[in-house]
């Protein structure tokens, strides 16, 4: 069972993450999902009718304003990093906390290493599912990285000089 980081502790993993040429013949009706978005777009009235919950994921190529509308659906929803180096879902979990205002959990899957994490979570993230050649209790290490943000951000909407006043 993988383990992942979630609200700062490490834990196993209820959600099945669906790879992104599934279907929906043999799926559960009551496991907790997290389905590709070309999986949504074609089933998205047989997926809301399910009892499971009901998660989505995006590739880095994917955008945001695709899910705008339904948002209200999903209890997760992962951004795909295939690359570390590729940071494009940065600018999608803030979309997600700031303009549309989403709430529950926004997870960072892909290639994420600990070096992101903290970077990550002011953006808007709030679970990680680490490399699997990574341990998760190391990079949940990386949230502590630093003590004081000068900027604000998801996480804190407040610059420095507000919260020391």
């Amino acid at each position: 069972m993988q383990r992942i980081i979630k609200n700062d502790q490490v834990v196993d993993e209820s959600w099945h993450l669906l790879p992104k040429d599934a279907t929906l013949d043999g799926l559960s009706n009551c496991d907790d999902l997290i389905v590709p978005l070309a999986l949504w777009r074609e089933h998205a009235h047989a997926l809301k009718a399910r009892d499971g919950g009901l998660g989505v994921w995006l590739d880095a190529d994917e955008q945001i304003e695709e899910i705008a509308e339904d948002l209200a659906h999903f209890k997760v929803i992962a951004l795909n990093f295939p690359a570390f180096t590729d940071g494009r879902h940065y600018s999608s979990a803030r979309l997600l906390r700031e303009r549309y205002g989403y709430k529950d959990e926004i997870r960072a899957i892909g290639d994420v290493l600990r070096d992101q994490l903290f970077l990550m979570r002011r953006c808007g993230f709030d679970a990680f599912a680490v490399r699997a050649d990574r341990d998760p209790y190391d990079a949940l290490e990386g949230l502590k990285d630093f003590s004081v943000t000068y900027q604000a951000a998801a996480d804190d909407p407040r610059p420095l000089f507000l919260r020391r006043g």
